[in-house]
Order: structure tokens, then C-alpha cells, then sequence
């Protein structure tokens, strides 16, 4: 009979852990939580000094009382859940739930799920970390507090269903400041000029960029009168070679993954949501079925702000690379993170590695499933490709002269690829060689012919999933553990939608966003939720009591809350009644919020269920056949402009027309935040919004 019990979150690791533990020990899984805040209530007693209420978590009876039977059998209870702050608050609970007060038990922690980790670990038990399940526990306390004070309001004045959260309402914000600013975002105008040069006894020109004045002062080409009189100065002109400059471009190793840049790795190269790759990380780390080695966990655990390897992992890889690439290839040191990172990092855990260096990619793809070999490959390609020396490359770079004039150009020729031999992202391509041949000051280049070209300036990018949690661990709001769950609840919420990569905010999102900067202004606060991020941390350290953190926080909400409970008990919110009849039974169609936005309703539901979409007038004239311009929803919730007159008319634009003319063009103009842009960018042309139009833009 088993004398010791082990408690994991999951089947998959505890089957994974029971291989390597003895017929003493039996390993079973809590399936997650066990215990949590009752979902029907806020279940904070606040008056209490914020004593949570914890109650079990509905399905888990049967679960706990086969639970409590094993804990009866056993001399040692071990409790090995993740080793992180919610692992910490589970164990904790486990202990509440399975009355272990009184019993013999322990907290076991396990970096990686390998043999050799998982024995040395059991050797070394300890106390549960309150500290750990402190920060876990404001944390939880303070979302709950925010989501069941601020939802309500969301419900009265939107929709049912809506949910603010600490975390998500600012990820938002962030989402919505960046639409603004592409929204309001002005292209100008600017050009490239290249001359094609031919040197001496060679077939193939050679590129050269128009840089400026010949002594050296860059000079911007922003219109196409601009390029002419240069190359009206350029005629008659003999290119010379002023300048030449031979280096040695050195590209650094990668710093091994962290959560954050795994995700964003993923995304990248992989095409994976935050969650996905998350998932698939946690079926990596609790263990999977290889050929001669039985069931292993792949990587070490998977939530992590750290770069920091340990020196056993740090001396395999070496070991390797030196036994399969050569001496040469293993750095000397390896990278660090930059001093501002450093300052974030709380370096609970090593980076995200493979748990056994020498199982390389090719030899387990055939036992992981495709998705588990990708992301596999790219942990153990960025680890490996951490330990190895850097790249270099031999670059030319170019001065030339002609008249009044500089072109620049540049080459390079790959002379070690160093790391980039395993693993190259969009940061470290390799690149074509383009020294092919060496210029010299006494070259001959002839003049083949010139490009010149027309651009405009480009507004900032929309966020992706990737971007997103770059942002968010810049500024320091959220943790490892925190970005997925966050992007997908505004996903779930409908907040925002993905196309193709990108995230666009909703008609919902907008209003909820409104709502939370109008009457929360603290609570989606960039610096404020930063800060708070800190003040967790710092019950981790033990140097905050976590009751003090929900203590000064509360007030300042509840005021908030208060006084915006107030503005809306002064306003009646009533369905906004539409001109149009239903078809069946002759009442007003009513505006209803549905989960991709608005859409028209009778009021005489359920007796009378006719809906159809709700098409928002404007006001403005349809710029191609004369209709009214409506604003419609993308099948995804995304807003645009669109003719009313559709299919008649195909009119679309993303941002919304105005029915001022350009005075330069003729042609429509658009509203970009306080200034109104002709839609031809040929033609760009700026004027202020005209008065009275403010109210749309």
C-alpha cells in the first residue's frame, strides 16, 4: 500500500510523476482549483477587513471526498501543484478543503518534470509560501472586487452580461488608444531617389540611395518637385567614390525564452493565439509519451519573466553544441537581459528550456503531435541558439558623390553564422550576400539609370495578440501568468475581435471603454494598474501585508463607484425606439445590444421575435451614387461606412466620409481625429474639421 500521496493539478502530470516516484508513493491530480469565491455573489466581506469567502467550487464533491479517503490511507500528504503563485494558492486550498492542518504534509515544487529533478525535489519539501498564496490572494480579491462593483453598471448602461476587469479594462484601453491614433493618423507625402551605377567591368549595377548634400547633411525628399530639381543638379553630373567604409557587423545570440517572448515567438512564427501556445507549453512541461524515455516532461515550466539558466542546463548545452557544431560555436558568455528588463524580472524560476538538450527536435517529432513539435522546435532552437557565439557579417558601406550630391549604399557578405546556424527570426534573417564584388575609391561607376519612387508615411500598426503582450510587460501591467487569460477574455467578451492577426475593438468595446475612462479613470490608468502590479510583488517578497494593497485601493473605487451609481440613478435607461415598424405587428422597432453590437428588435418579444440589422444614419451624402452613408459591422463586429443603396452601390470606407468636398480635388473627404483628409492620397489634402462636425469624429 502506497505509505506517501502526491497531489498535482493535472492527469497528465501525475501520470508523468508516478513513473519516476517509487510503489510508496501514489500520485493523483486536484483537476485545478478546488476552491474558489462563490460566483452568485462577490463573496468579499468587506466590512470583515476583506476576509474572502471561499467556497467549493461546483463538480469537485466527489472529487475531494475520493481525495480525502487517500489522505486517510497515507503517512504524507505532498503537495506538488505548479510552482507559482496560483500552484501556491491551490495547495493552500487543497489544505483547507482535505482538513490537512493537522496531518503530516508538505509542498513539493517540480522546475521540470524530468527523473532526476522530480527525486532531488522530494528531497527537499518545505512549508507552503504564504507570501506566494498572499500576492495570489490580493490579487483575486482586488479583481473581484473591481469586476462585481463595475459590471453592474456595465449592465445598466449597455448590456447584461458586460465585465470590467482590473486587467483586461486597461489591455483594452491600450487596444483603443492605438485605434484612435490610426483613426486620426494624417499620411505625408515622401520620395526614394536610387541610382542604378554600373562599376568597372561588371554586368550587374549596383544600387545607391539618394542621402543629401555632398558634404554630408541629410536632406528629405518630400515631393516629386523636390526629386527633380535634384536630379536636374545631377545632370551632366560624373558619381565618384568619396568614401569607404569596411566593418564587421556583430548580431548577439538570443536570449532563451521567457512566457512573454514565447508568445510572441509563437505568434510570430507560428500563427499561435497567446492561449494556444500557453496550452500546448503545459502539455510539454507535465509530460508526453517518447520513444526510449517513457513519459518526460519536454521543458522546464513554462511561466517565467527570467533569462536565468542554471548552470547544470547551461553546461549540457555547451557540451552539445561544442559535440555537434564545434568549439568555435559556443559563446563565451552568454547574453544578458538589458537593465530595464532586468529591473521587472522576479526570477522565480529559470527561462523556459528543454528539460534535455540532447533530444533535439527531429528525434521526438514522430512522438508529439504537430502543434507540440513546432513549438517545441522553437524552445529548443532559442536555447540552444543562446548558448552559441554570435554572428558576422563582413559590410561596405559606401559614399558616392555626383555634383552638389551623396548617394549612400551598402553590402555585406555573411562571414560566421554562429547561432543564426540553429534558429533566425524576423529580427535576425539571414540575409543574401550582396559583396559579391569590392568597391574601391579608384572604381569607375557609370551611370545606368535612376529610381525614383513615392511613399507616404504609414500610421502605427494595429495591435496583435503578439504586439499586445509586448505592450502590456513594457509597461509592466500583468504578469507571465496573466497575458493569455487576459487577451482571451476581451476576445470572449467580444471587446475585440481578430482578423487575420490583427485586433480591431467593437462597437461593444468602444462603449465599454467610454464608460470605464468617463466614470474609472483610475482604474484603467496605465501608471496606477503598473503600480499596483509592484505592490503584489511586493506581498510576494513578504514586504507588504496583501490586506494593506486591498485596504488602500478600496476607498478610491468605491467612491468611484458610488458616484457614478448616482449619475445613473438620475437617468432612465430605456431601449432607444427606432422610426421603423415591424412587419408583423406594427410596434417601433427598438435598439437592442447583441454580441456583435447593435441591432433593431420589436419591443413585443416574446410574442414577436422580428429582428434585422440596425444600419446607423449619418447624415452623409453616399460620395458615388448619391445614398445616405450608414454605419455597418463587419461579420466580426468591426465598424465601417457603407452605402445604404448596397448592392446598388458599393461604397465602403473604414473611416467616416464627410460630405465637405476637397477644395483641391473635388473628390470626398474623411475625418482624421480634428482635421478632415481628401481619401485621395494622391492628393492629401488637410483642412480643419468644419464646426459642427466635431460631434462625429
Amino acid at each position: 500500500m502506497a505509505k506517501y500521496l502526491v497531489i498535482v493539478e493535472s492527469p497528465a502530470k501525475a501520470k508523468t510523476i508516478g513513473r519516476f516516484l517509487g510503489s510508496n508513493y501514489k500520485v493523483t491530480a486536484s483537476m485545478g482549483h478546488v476552491r474558489d469565491l462563490p460566483k452568485s455573489q462577490m463573496g468579499i466581506d468587506i466590512e470583515n477587513d476583506f476576509e474572502p469567502k471561499y467556497i467549493t467550487i461546483r463538480g469537485k464533491g466527489d472529487l475531494l471526498a475520493e481525495l480525502r479517503k487517500e489522505v486517510k490511507k497515507a503517512d504524507k500528504v505532498y503537495l506538488a501543484t505548479d510552482p507559482d503563485r496560483e500552484g501556491e494558492a491551490i495547495s493552500w486550498h487543497l489544505v483547507a478543503a482535505l482538513k490537512l492542518e493537522d496531518k503530516n504534509y508538505q509542498r513539493v515544487t517540480f522546475n521540470e518534470i524530468t527523473k532526476n529533478t522530480v527525486k532531488a525535489s522530494m528531497k527537499e519539501p518545505r512549508e507552503i509560501d504564504m507570501d506566494l498564496v498572499d500576492a495570489q490572494q490580493a490579487r483575486r480579491v482586488m479583481d473581484r472586487i473591481v469586476g462585481y462593483s463595475i459590471s453592474p453598471l456595465l449592465w445598466a448602461k449597455v448590456k447584461r452580461g458586460l465585465s470590467a476587469g482590473r486587467v483586461q479594462s486597461v489591455a483594452l484601453r491600450i487596444i483603443c488608444d492605438r485605434e484612435k491614433l490610426i483613426n486620426d493618423f494624417i499620411p505625408e507625402e515622401y520620395w526614394s531617389l536610387d541610382a542604378l551605377l554600373l562599376p568597372d567591368k561588371e554586368k550587374k549595377p549596383l544600387t545607391f540611395h539618394f542621402y543629401g548634400n555632398a558634404d554630408g547633411k541629410k536632406m528629405a525628399l518630400k515631393s516629386a518637385s523636390d526629386v527633380d530639381k535634384v536630379l536636374n543638379g545631377l545632370k551632366g553630373a560624373k558619381f565618384g567614390v568619396k568614401e569607404i567604409k569596411d566593418s564587421v557587423r556583430t548580431r548577439k545570440s538570443p536570449l532563451p525564452f521567457t512566457t512573454s517572448t514565447l508568445q510572441q515567438e509563437a505568434s510570430k512564427a507560428l500563427n499561435f493565439s497567446t492561449s494556444k501556445t500557453m496550452r500546448i507549453a503545459q502539455q510539454l512541461y507535465e509530460g508526453v509519451e517518447v520513444k526510449g524515455q517513457g513519459t518526460v516532461g519536454l521543458i522546464s515550466y513554462l511561466r517565467t519573466d527570467s533569462t536565468r539558466i542554471s548552470e547544470e542546463a547551461d553546461a549540457a548545452a555547451r557540451a552539445f553544441i561544442k559535440d555537434n557544431y564545434g568549439e568555435n560555436f559556443v559563446a563565451p558568455k552568454a547574453a544578458e537581459a538589458g537593465k530595464k528588463q532586468t529591473a521587472r524580472i522576479q526570477d522565480a524560476h529559470e527561462a523556459i528550456r528543454p528539460t534535455m538538450v540532447e533530444l533535439t527536435p527531429a528525434m521526438v517529432k514522430d512522438d508529439l503531435s504537430r502543434d507540440q513539435a513546432r513549438l517545441y522546435g522553437l524552445i529548443w532552437k532559442r536555447f540552444v541558439a543562446s548558448r552559441m557565439s554570435a554572428a558576422k557579417s563582413n559590410v561596405q558601406t559606401v559614399k558616392i558623390t555626383a555634383g552638389d550630391y551623396m548617394f549612400t549604399g551598402s553590402a555585406s557578405k555573411l562571414a560566421f553564422d554562429g547561432f543564426m546556424s540553429v534558429y533566425t527570426n524576423d529580427e535576425n534573417k539571414k540575409e543574401p550576400d550582396t559583396l559579391n564584388y569590392e568597391v574601391r575609391e579608384s572604381t569607375k561607376l557609370t551611370l545606368q539609370d535612376y529610381d525614383k519612387e513615392q511613399h507616404f508615411t504609414q500610421p502605427p500598426a494595429h495591435f496583435t495578440e503578439a504586439s499586445l503582450v509586448k505592450t502590456l510587460e513594457e509597461l509592466g501591467i500583468g504578469r507571465p501568468s496573466t497575458y493569455a487569460p487576459t487577451i482571451s477574455t476581451i476576445l470572449a467578451r467580444r471587446y475585440v475581435v481578430k482578423e487575420q492577426k490583427n485586433l480591431f475593438v467593437t462597437e461593444m468595446g468602444e462603449a465599454v471603454n467610454k464608460i470605464m475612462n468617463d466614470e474609472f479613470p483610475e482604474i484603467v490608468d496605465v501608471n496606477f494598474t503598473a503600480t499596483m502590479e509592484s505592490l503584489l510583488d511586493g506581498v510576494e517578497k513578504g514586504e507588504i501585508n496583501w490586506k494593506e494593497v486591498v485596504r488602500n485601493f478600496y476607498p478610491d473605487l468605491k467612491e468611484e463607484v458610488d458616484k457614478a451609481n448616482e449619475e445613473l440613478e438620475k437617468i432612465e435607461i430605456k431601449d432607444e425606439v427606432s422610426e421603423e415598424i415591424c412587419p408583423n405587428c406594427g410596434r417601433n422597432l427598438v435598439v437592442k445590444y447583441g454580441p456583435h453590437g447593435k441591432f433593431l428588435a420589436c419591443p413585443g418579444f416574446p410574442d414577436c421575435k422580428f429582428t434585422k440589422p440596425y444600419l446607423e444614419r449619418t447624415g452623409i451624402t453616399c460620395p458615388k451614387c448619391g445614398g445616405e452613408v450608414v454605419i455597418k459591422k463587419t461579420q466580426k463586429g468591426r465598424k465601417f461606412y457603407g452605402c445604404d443603396r448596397y448592392p446598388e452601390c458599393d461604397f465602403v470606407s473604414w473611416q467616416r466620409p464627410s460630405n465637405t468636398k476637397c477644395p483641391k480635388c473635388g473628390g470626398y473627404m474623411v475625418v482624421k481625429g480634428k482635421n478632415l483628409v481628401c481619401a485621395d492620397r494622391e492628393c492629401g489634402t488637410v483642412i480643419p474639421l468644419p464646426e459642427g462636425d466635431e460631434a462625429f469624429a
